[in-house]
């Protein structure tokens, strides 16, 4: 069997990019806590990857725009493996603050390229983008296994290994420039990157991870806060990230069918259930079964919808930069809501923060109705 462009190369490269993150990231606050360090110093380590991936990002797109994507991406990816190793040595804040920020920047100015990269294949998307979903399971599991029996730092070495099997995958995957099929539609007169609908995307993409992320990080809380108990909290974690697998591995069945406007009024309407459910509603059992039925579906939507976006409303020559930026501005609003969640938390209840993020999502449909986007039916994307 051919291994160049063939299934297992798609397999590699997503089941072990997705099982590294789950290792680099998973558990970063439990072990900085195990290790003695505060709260306040473990936020300041995740806040300097964030601001780090705000300073990679558009670098490494700017460099796929204009070199191989596949070795540009190779190469950032074993700069952060090697930074991987080295972090297993950081015995002081600083250096784990450096090491830790450098290599979750570098693997994270990846992503743009690695999710794209499945839409560029001859194969479905949902049937290679859906090994991603199982690798971050199966990391999540691992890693808590390596961390109990082996030893904490034991995580950023297998991390490594992880990334070199990726990068197998990544050297075997070949580019068939699926999304330059057309189908019925006339081609649109597009206007360069900063044009005004991507102007307006990236205010929708700063919404819709500011409350996201804040939603990741403060969720198990709110469930430990009600009661349940840490072994439930992970389970339920477990289902809510498996629930994304039959989207991805349909996305074909609706993706290409449904246009980019309809899809971000879903997708915004999914956040509003989930919220309005965590504020007025005061059952934990309805409050996990939503989780479990919106939490990663609109997620995973959003990343998908995220590439046909770009596709839609940027010249093809320069999407990687838009990619880039949009993985920017996650970052970014990702820093700003965290700090002013955290603060939110330390004033007021559970209920009245969700209302906040509820009143967000709702400006966020707000402006998705009223967003005149290409519908995208020409790209075949999924």
């Amino acid at each position: 069997m051919q291994y160049r462009g063939s299934y297992l190369s798609y397999l590699l490269m997503y089941l072990f990019y997705f099982l590294s993150l789950a290792l680099l990231s998973g558990l970063i606050s439990v072990y900085l806590l195990d290790r003695g360090y505060s709260a306040s110093q473990v936020s300041l380590v995740v806040a300097s990857s964030y601001i780090v991936s705000v300073i990679l990002q558009p670098l490494v797109g700017y460099l796929n725009d204009h070199f191989n994507l596949k070795w540009v991406n190779s190469v950032v990816l074993i700069i952060a493996a090697i930074l991987g190793i080295a972090l297993i040595f950081a015995k002081h804040l600083f250096s784990i603050t450096l090491l830790y920020s450098l290599t979750l920047g570098l693997f994270n100015s990846t992503k743009p390229v690695i999710e794209r990269m499945a839409t560029l294949s001859k194969y479905q998307y949902g049937k290679i983008r859906i090994w991603g979903t199982i690798g971050y399971a199966i990391g999540s599991q691992i890693g808590g296994l390596i961390y109990q029996y082996i030893s904490p730092e034991s995580m950023y070495f297998f991390f490594s290994i992880s990334l070199g099997i990726c990068l197998l995958g990544i050297i075997g995957t070949r580019n068939e420039h699926k999304n330059s099929d057309i189908h019925g539609e006339t081609t649109t007169q597009h206007l360069g990157l900063w044009n005004k609908n991507f102007i307006v995307y990236l205010i929708i993409v700063c919404l819709f991870y500011a409350i996201t992320n804040l939603n990741t990080t403060y969720l198990p809380a709110m469930f430990q806060h009600q009661g349940i108990s840490v072994d439930k909290v992970s389970t339920i974690i477990l289902l809510i990230t498996i629930s994304e697998l039959p989207i991805i591995y349909y996305s074909h069945r609706f993706m290409n069918n449904i246009s980019n406007r309809h899809m971000l009024i879903i997708v915004f309407i999914l956040l509003i259930i989930q919220f309005g459910t965590y504020c007025f509603i005061p059952y934990n059992i309805i409050h996990v079964i939503i989780s479990i039925g919106t939490k990663a579906v609109s997620t995973v939507i959003f990343i998908m919808l995220n590439m046909k976006i770009v596709v839609s409303i940027v010249d093809s020559d320069l999407q990687m930069s838009a990619l880039a930026w949009v993985s920017t501005f996650n970052s970014f609003s990702s820093i700003v809501g965290q700090g002013l969640g955290g603060k939110i938390l330390d004033t007021y209840s559970y209920t009245d923060f969700y209302l906040i993020l509820f009143l967000i999502a709702v400006i966020g449909l707000g402006i998705s109705y009223f967003y005149h986007l290409p519908s995208g039916h020409k790209y075949h994307l999924f």
